[in-house]
This record gives structure tokens, C-alpha cells and sequence, in this order.
């Protein structure tokens, strides 16, 4: 008769195998992404790119609202609505950035 010591690491092993073969067997399988093709890729770059320019325009609009409110404001004031604008344009940035990383 062997041990308990031996038998039970044995019979996690087996445990751990038949869940990890059963969760592999009921995972759907994934499907491969379809490739795009050239005058796709093209076109998403091209739309990309006018969108980013739209948000640059925005973006560099809001910094100038930013900046007179901060020149307009005292040295220990933050207004709400220049925190709202700081905000946006974080997020202007941060879209434009991604549209950049796309491809």
C-alpha cells in the first residue's frame, strides 16, 4: 500500500488535468481575425487622419481657453471649468494616441 503522501498530489494532478481538458473542450473557439486589405487599411488611416486633425483643432482651442483662465486666475484658484477643459484635453490626447498606435 503506498503512502497518503503520494496518492494525494497524484490525484490533484488528475483533478487539475480532466478540469483543464473539460474547460478546453467547452472554450468557444476563436475564430482568426479576417485580414484587411491594402485600400482598407488605407481607408482607416485616411478617416483616422482627419479625425485626429478634428480633435487637434479642438484640443489646441480648449488650450487657449485653458491658458487665459489660468493667466485670469490667482495663484492658489482653480476654477471648475478650467479643470473640465484640462480634463478634456487629456482625453482628446489620448484618443489621438490611439488612432496613432492603430497600425
Amino acid at each position: 500500500m503506498k503512502p497518503l503522501i503520494l496518492r494525494v498530489p497524484v490525484a490533484l494532478g488528475a483533478l487539475l488535468a480532466a478540469t483543464l481538458l473539460t474547460y478546453a473542450q467547452l472554450r468557444p473557439q476563436e475564430e482568426p481575425a479576417p485580414r484587411l486589405k491594402r485600400s482598407q487599411i488605407e481607408a482607416i488611416l485616411k478617416d483616422d487622419h482627419k479625425k485626429s486633425l478634428e480633435d487637434a483643432t479642438v484640443m489646441l482651442k480648449l488650450s487657449e481657453e485653458l491658458k487665459m483662465e489660468l493667466e485670469k486666475g490667482g495663484t492658489h484658484t482653480l476654477s471648475l471649468s478650467a479643470l473640465k477643459k484640462a480634463e478634456e484635453i487629456e482625453k482628446l490626447a489620448k484618443r489621438i494616441r490611439g488612432r496613432l498606435r492603430r497600425f
